[in-house]
């Protein structure tokens, strides 16, 4: 679906208030490549790493993570090749980790973080907690189906075109909308989401992600057996299942057990794929009570 971002739309009081709560935007130099963060909180506190999809940004997560602040550092990346992030010639997976332990430490986290990651974020948790065991307190990964290639990969890379330029910040943020579509998007998280989505250049108005991303990973052919994988995670873990979503109760449980440390597997109801966008408050509860049950066994 599309979101139309040029009527007026009213807020609920709590999403007027959580972007009121702005980030402070630092960026870190990365094996050869800036990497853009957003930060929330105050600096020094243990914190939560949050990870986008597949052509997402951090942006995706301006009205979630004011609602985790007020007890931890909150630090969302622009994976490179997205938002405001650099892009690069190849995009492994173990680079991405790589830049998810990094902005931990740039954002001003103390200790070990934990690691929230949605969609192709999930795929990139996965990773990091099964080769980088010590890296991360707890892991949370959002309806990502791990045992298939991330969907917003597939669909992005089977468009096989450039995406065009726009004349206008509106016309390009009216045709806004999530791979995979999903029937319901909030409007007012929809515009804003939008609007970071966007920037302007000599030939008009672009994505911020690279549209080369996905072809790069593919024909790289690093792709990884996340099967094998989950076997080496013994990291606390919570796997969200979206009502829905991309991934059965069945899929769910078979992932969740395959953890060496099996993960929890709770479902957010009547929820898409992207819960930011339909069921932000539910999702928030759920990650403030996983949140305080780590804290608490720290």
């Amino acid at each position: 679906m599309t979101a139309d971002t040029s009527s007026p739309i009213t807020e609920p009081r709590w999403f007027a208030a959580a972007l009121a709560n702005k980030p402070e935007h630092r960026d870190v130099q990365i094996n050869g490549s800036r990497v853009h963060l957003r930060c929330w909180g105050d600096e020094g506190r243990p914190g939560v790493v949050l990870v986008h999809g597949g052509s997402a940004h951090s942006g995706w997560w301006d009205h979630i993570a004011p609602l985790l602040a007020s007890s931890h550092r909150v630090v969302a990346i622009d994976l490179s090749g997205h938002g405001d992030s650099e892009i690069r010639e190849q995009y492994p997976m173990d680079q991405w980790t790589s830049e998810v332990i990094e902005v931990a430490k740039a954002g001003g986290i103390s200790g070990k973080p934990y690691v929230v990651g949605h969609s192709m974020g999930g795929w990139v948790t996965a990773i990091l907690g099964a080769t980088h065991n010590d890296a991360a307190a707890g892991l949370v990964i959002i309806d990502s189906p791990l045992f298939d290639e991330p969907p917003e990969e597939i669909i992005i890379r089977q468009l096989a075109r450039v995406p065009k330029a726009h004349p206008n910040k509106e016309e390009i943020c009216v045709r806004f909308r999530t791979e995979p579509r999903q029937d319901t998007l909030l409007p007012y998280v929809a515009r804003h989401v939008a609007e970071e989505s966007v920037k302007e250049t000599e030939a008009g108005w672009v994505w911020k992600f690279d549209p080369e991303m996905f072809r790069k990973r593919h024909e790289a052919g690093r792709m990884v057996n996340l099967r094998e994988l989950l076997t080496q995670i013994v990291t606390p873990s919570l796997y969200i299942r979206c009502e829905l979503g991309m991934v059965s109760p069945e899929m769910a449980q078979e992932i969740a057990g395959l953890f060496a440390n099996p993960a929890t597997v709770v479902d957010l109801p009547d929820a898409g794929h992207h819960p930011m966008f339909d069921q932000p408050l539910p999702l928030v509860a759920i990650l403030r009570t996983v949140l305080a049950q780590w804290d608490s066994a720290r």
